[in-house]
């Protein structure tokens, strides 16, 4: 069963984790000069004890009680993700929403066992792997027609099965986390080379059913790059795609999974492609004139064919927020090795950030591949989540949303949706910021990612996001934009989606799980309507 219950029940990460809080401290005066608004009372998170749950509203068969469990503090842990909207109502206790039963499988065989009692009594599954969803990919809400649901963890699928050193491409089970996954690779001299905010608390399976972008900015940005092949348990059987590195026969059945977000079944393996450890990293934190001037640079640097493993541009408020640089418009720009030399691909690099007035400061010994502004920046981005459940304990409104367009769209496009989610924070009565970096680039374009941080009406928060989120996400669709980039659909994102695709294509997805998921029992309301 649930084997560690160190992870927060009401937000991000560990209980034994303890942010600076001077860093805290420093960063709520600051928020409270600026916003000229005064933090509320922290919120203290409801106990177990304390919080709102139902008890099930059915019984297992014997068959499925060895590995499922009704423990409350389990139950909760698998209510919600970790958007803002969860944790604000997490750390107030409301868990009526509950899983009925977590399942805890070892075997295809227990998963299909789920799947028949589900389909037999009109029983939600949910797929559960790290639960880091921002979405609402994982949470118990959709429609009343359904008896119950099971929250399905994949923990106990964490093995590496198989290395294929000719192929340089592993066999591993789904639900394996982040960090056991490199801890697997590393004795072999391997990585995936995926990691994503969430890596710690975070699956392959998860990362593959939703698309998940990784760290990295050029190249292999998504799980996507990785996948050789996969295999999957649905209601109707098993989905098992052949080993190749590329085919030209037919629709790709790995990409009809690939992004399917547990609506059609459960990712139990996957061979996927690894790569040799790297032996040489170099990184530079450049400060622009300009956000414009800081656009540009990004938007040849995709062209050169240089492929940085970063090149995260982040806009002036977001770099004073984290102590980064100056304060001015800056890129984290880095690269990486096996074995072939760094210092042609960096020169040009930096040649091209400087013709558009891109400074840094020069390295006085040769010794030193990192500069200290990009070791800071990367410790703020790791922690960031924790300092987010901080502040929504203290009354601010803290979210993000993500997207991509065209370089041609780019300019119109961040402008329509900074007006948009101005607009929406004043209609709310809220007083905020908003801030932007781009995550990933490409030849095409790039992906840029909004954060906004406002002071929110004490209790009315939750409310004050929905209206946010829905005036940002209308525009982000009306001016050419993806709902998302890399943090999947869920329930969340559903209408946009909708509105983003072809009404054809809807059906084509409804025709899909019709298929494999008869009984419409898997994950239901997200990607199409329920």
């Amino acid at each position: 069963m649930q084997r560690d219950q160190k992870r927060k029940y009401w937000g991000w990460g560990r209980t034994d984790f303890e942010i600076d809080q001077s860093v805290l401290k420093k960063t709520i005066e600051m928020l409270q000069m600026g916003l000229g608004a005064e933090a509320s009372e922290p919120i203290i998170p409801k106990t177990l004890i304390e919080i709102d749950i139902d008890k099930p509203r059915f019984q297992l068969p014997s068959d499925l009680t060895a590995f499922c469990t009704d423990d409350t503090y389990t139950r909760a842990n698998h209510t919600y993700g970790k958007a803002f909207r969860d944790v604000w109502r997490a750390i107030r206790g409301q868990f009526q929403q509950a899983p009925d039963y977590v399942a805890f499988p070892s075997t295809e065989e227990e998963i299909s066992k789920i799947f028949d009692f589900a389909s037999e009594k009109k029983i939600a599954v949910i797929p559960y792997g790290g639960g880091s969803s921002v979405v609402g990919g994982i949470e118990p809400r959709f429609d009343s027609k359904y008896n119950g649901t099971i929250s399905v963890d994949m923990q106990n699928f964490d093995q590496l099965l198989e290395v294929d050193r000719d192929s340089r491409c592993v066999r591993l089970q789904a639900g394996m986390y982040g960090p056991a996954v490199e801890k697997s690779l590393r004795p072999h001299g391997y990585t995936l080379r995926h990691y994503p905010q969430s890596f710690e608390f975070s699956t392959l399976g998860g990362w593959i059913a939703t698309h998940a972008g990784g760290h990295f900015a050029t190249m292999y940005t998504h799980i996507d790059d990785f996948v050789q092949s996969l295999k999957m348990v649905s209601p109707s059987g098993v989905i098992s795609t052949r080993r190749l590195p590329g085919s030209g026969a037919g629709p790709d059945d790995n990409h009809a999974v690939m992004g399917s977000e547990g609506i059609y079944g459960i990712i139990t393996e996957a061979w996927m492609r690894v790569q040799e450890l790297p032996k040489e990293k170099e990184a530079y934190t450049i400060s622009f004139p300009s956000w414009e001037s800081g656009v540009e640079a990004c938007r040849l640097l995709s062209q050169s064919a240089l492929f940085p493993s970063n090149a995260r541009l982040i806009s002036a408020f977001e770099a004073m927020f984290n102590n980064l640089g100056s304060g001015q418009d800056t890129l984290i720009l880095g690269f990486e090795s096996y074995d072939a030399p760094l210092a042609e691909r960096v020169a040009k690099a930096l040649e091209i950030c400087k013709c558009q007035g891109g400074t840094w400061k020069e390295r006085k010994q040769q010794t030193t591949k990192r500069s200290e502004d990009a070791d800071t920046w990367k410790k703020s981005f790791l922690q960031a989540p924790y300092m987010r459940d901080e502040l929504v304990r203290y009354g601010f409104i803290v979210e993000t949303f993500e997207t991509c367009t065209t370089w041609q769209n780019f300019a119109k496009f961040h402008e329509a949706i900074e007006s948009a989610a101005k607009s929406a924070l004043e209609e709310v009565g809220a007083k905020g910021y908003v801030s932007c970096r781009f995550t990933h680039l490409y030849p095409d374009g790039p992906a840029p990612y909004y954060t906004i941080i406002a002071t929110g009406t004490s209790g009315n928060e939750l409310q004050q996001w929905d209206t946010i989120k829905k005036k940002v996400s209308d525009a982000i669709i009306v001016e050419g934009g993806t709902i998302t980039h890399h943090h999947a659909v869920g329930r969340d994102h559903r209408p946009a989606y909708s509105n983003q695709h072809n009404k054809l294509f809807g059906e084509v997805l409804k025709s899909v799980k019709a298929t494999l998921d008869p009984k419409a029992i898997m994950n239901p309301g997200v990607l199409i309507p329920d």
